[in-house]
């Protein structure tokens, strides 16, 4: 049974904006068993080029994701949006276990059920490597960043 999940199509600007922040905070807690809560039991993902289908899926996905990405901490911007559908752009900063940090960036294509979970989630993402000092992400938004 899924569980209704505010703020819900069709979208405005602001619960959009509101519908990115959210997705971005409960990201950031790595918590795979939350985030995957967020989507349908049978929602269809393409991350990349790995296709990810439900709930189970998507949290064996991110179970592994974050075991290989150390310290990640994500930034989400809204981009666009329809009744049912949000555009994103995003970049991420991770390490890897040899310690070299990636800068990973792209957009992700999301579409909602009525009762707010999302159904679809398709994203393009590249990865640039970086030093320590290029570093910009530290961690979630602190309160006042949002």
């Amino acid at each position: 049974m899924s569980s209704v999940r505010p703020p819900l199509p069709p979208f405005t600007a602001e619960t959009a904006a509101a519908k990115v922040r959210a997705a971005e905070d409960a990201w950031n807690t790595r918590d795979p068993q939350r985030v995957a809560l967020a989507y349908t039991p049978d929602s269809l993902w393409r991350n990349r080029d790995r296709f990810v289908t439900g709930r189970e899926e998507i949290a064996a996905f991110l179970t592994d994701k974050w075991a290989r990405e150390h310290e990640y901490a994500l930034r989400k911007q809204l981009w666009s949006f329809t009744d049912d559908r949000i555009a994103v752009r995003f970049q991420y900063e991770w390490h890897d276990d040899d310690g070299q940090w990636w800068r990973s960036h792209g957009n992700e294509l999301w579409e909602f059920a009525p009762d707010g979970l999302m159904r679809r989630r398709e994203a393009s993402i590249n990865d640039i490597p970086i030093s320590e000092a290029e570093r910009t992400i530290r961690g979630p938004r602190g309160a006042d960043e949002h």
